[in-house]
This record gives structure tokens, sequence and C-alpha cells, in this order.
């Protein structure tokens, strides 16, 4: 699937023409479609359907918080490495349950975070 695609040599994003969003937002600009990445997400689902699975997305890839609430409504986990990724997903309302927080290094105040967000996690949540 290709959400983006030329019309009379104007670039667009699901019908929405690329110039008109500079105009309103300037450059640099980063135009994602909605489209591709549910397609994408579920067709990572599908093929998946037959194992166990949670399909995580990694914070440290883009951090957009539309782009992180996105996922989250999808369905889809987050992996994160630091206290501030671990902030924006709990920002958005991701389930902690399904945040995988990985990695050395780990200052106190970002342990703390991660063990106050698994707090709410019931035991029926935990994967």
């Amino acid at each position: 699937m290709n959400g983006y695609k030329y019309i009379n040599n104007e670039l667009f994003c699901e019908e929405i023409p690329i110039k008109e969003l500079v105009r309103v937002f300037g450059t640099p600009l980063y135009v994602y479609s909605y489209g591709v990445i549910q397609h994408n997400y579920y067709e990572y689902t599908r093929a998946l359907a037959n194992i166990d699975h949670l399909v995580c997305y990694s914070v440290k890839a883009n951090s957009n918080l539309s782009l992180l609430k996105l996922m989250s409504n999808l369905g889809a986990g987050f992996d994160i490495v630091t206290g501030e990724e671990l902030q924006r997903v709990l920002k958005i309302g991701a389930t902690p349950g399904k945040i995988v927080y990985s990695g050395v290094g780990k200052s106190r105040e970002e342990i703390e975070l991660a063990l106050k967000a698994a707090s709410f996690i019931h035991r029926s949540d935990v994967l």
C-alpha cells in the first residue's frame, strides 16, 4: 500500500496536497500516512495471528505523540529505553502492561518512574 501519489505532477498524501500542508505548517514538515501505518500494523498482526504476540513500536524510531497515540489506538505496545520515552507513552495513554522497558544504565529516577507505571498493571494484564 502506498498512501502517497502524484496527481497532475502534484504530490498528495491520502488525498491531501502536500503543498497545502507546507503552506499551513511550513517546512521542514514530516507527513505520515495513517492508512499506510494502519495497513502495515495489520499486516504484522495478521502474519503473527497463529502465535501469542504483541507488536511493539520502538519509540526511539519516532517519538511523535500523534504517531504514538495512533499506534496505541491500533493495539500496539511500545519498546522504550529511557524515562523520557516512558513519560511520552504514558502521556498518550498507553497500557503499562504493553510497555517493554529495556536497556542498561537506568537512573534511579527512571527505575522509580517505571515501577510507578508498573503498579497500575493488574495481574491479568501481564503478558
